[in-house]
């Protein structure tokens, strides 16, 4: 959990956390509020975690019920901001950027309630609710991720994944220093989270780009 932390804070420094401190942010309030609910999601990870660690099992519990509801509520401010962003470029005028710039956020609240529905699903079973939590608040990392500067332009896809999926590969080194093997969950939610990261063609095809023709006509 320290480890998303620390990601999310060094990735997102330059372009909205230094300017938020010095007080020169011109992000949209949507913006602010995504924000807010992430690190809350953070802190939320953070927090069962420890409580689980110091053996507070039943107010891990309580809490997790209105956890369960704060993931919804990520996933609706989520994608409150992706169209938010996706309409400011457009009525700028910016229409291939919006296109570019829609498919990872959009998909992204695609693929995180898979693992975050299953988590919910297997509460009752800690041993995969617990790195399905992982695996979903690591899934969670990729903007961070995408926006540290030292990864390059054209980025390094080996340093970006090693990067992105290093909670999920400290997992994965817990369980063989404990239990001689890798949870089944962590396996399938690392090659999931890795086939996701190679979604950049999907920008330039003919489905893509006439979904977003289409939202920007609705937009207009």
């Amino acid at each position: 959990g320290w480890l998303m932390a620390l990601i999310a804070v060094v990735g997102f420094w330059p372009s909205y956390l230094e300017p938020l401190f010095a007080g020169t942010s011109e992000h949209a309030p949507v913006i602010h509020l995504h924000a807010a609910v992430y690190a809350g999601w953070l802190v939320l990870f953070i927090t069962q975690a420890s409580l689980v660690s110091n053996g507070q099992v039943a107010l891990h519990r309580r809490l997790g019920k209105g956890g369960a509801v704060y993931g919804v509520l990520m996933i609706v401010v989520g994608l409150l901001a992706t169209f938010s962003r996706f309409a400011t470029r457009i009525e700028a005028g910016r229409l291939e950027e919006a296109q570019r710039a829609l498919l990872y956020p959009l998909t992204d609240m695609l693929i995180f309630p898979v693992f975050f529905g299953a988590a919910i699903a297997y509460r009752k079973k800690p041993e995969i609710h617990k790195r399905l939590m992982v695996v979903a608040s690591t899934y969670l990392l990729i903007a961070a991720v995408l926006r540290l500067p030292f990864l390059g332009s054209p980025r390094s896809q080996i340093l970006f994944l090693a990067i992105w999926l290093s909670p999920i590969f400290l997992g994965m080194i817990y369980d063989f220093i404990t239990r001689r093997m890798v949870h089944p969950v962590y396996v399938i939610g690392a090659a999931v989270l890795a086939i996701s990261g190679f979604r950049d063609p999907l920008r330039s095809t003919e489905i893509w780009l006439e979904f977003t023709n289409g939202l920007a006509r609705l937009i207009a």
